[in-house]
């Protein structure tokens, strides 16, 4: 009787021991696995490819004459110092779609753009209303071009624009006035 309890003990200790073992094994072998899984890049990422991010600029559709957004790629850092001056700046600049024209008008100049309680204060050259064409609709497209590019920023609820610092300006050859914050319609 008590050989037959120790060869019982014996196997189930021999048992416990094995499958002890083959958890190990396993639990190593899917860890291995896991590492071997891992997503390696094809190829290094550049730091200044880390630092690229994509925005969407307002342009005019030279088809039908509404707004669409251009998304253009850039490095984070152009946005460091002063991000609504330079989202302006690059919609006055010609888009990279063909089909795509800048809505500002021709030499106007970002003169300052700042935050203030939601609102960006842009103040451009007097260019943007003197040289502007005889269409209103052209007019508001210039405007909305703006606002539909700041405002793609959380932070931007309205934009206020001033002319070489000065509020309520009207485009030269339009009826139409300066003289409030615009917000971007849907």
């Amino acid at each position: 009787m008590k050989k037959k309890k120790l060869l019982i003990m014996i196997i189930l200790i021999t048992l416990i021991i094995t499958i002890g073992v083959l958890l190990y094994l396993k639990v190593k072998e899917s860890k291995e696995i896991a590492v071997e899984t891992q997503i390696t890049p094809l190829e290094e990422i550049t730091e200044e490819q880390e630092r690229e991010t994509m925005i969407s600029l307002y342009y005019t559709n030279t088809e039908n004459n509404t707004l669409i957004p251009e998304a253009r790629k850039i490095d984070a850092k152009e946005l460091v110092e002063n991000p609504y001056k330079k989202l302006v700046e690059l919609i006055i600049e010609k888009p990279k779609n063909e089909k795509l024209v800048s809505s500002i008008p021709e030499g106007t100049k970002v003169n300052k753009a700042e935050l203030k309680n939601g609102i960006v204060e842009l103040d451009l050259s007097k260019e943007f209303i003197e040289n502007q064409t005889k269409d209103i609709e052209k007019a508001k497209l210039s405007i909305k071009a703006i606002v539909n590019t700041l405002t793609e920023l959380n932070e931007v609820k309205a934009v206020k624009i001033l002319i070489d610092g000065k509020e309520n300006q009207k485009f030269k050859n339009i009826d139409l006035s300066l003289d409030k914050e615009f917000t971007r319609e849907n």
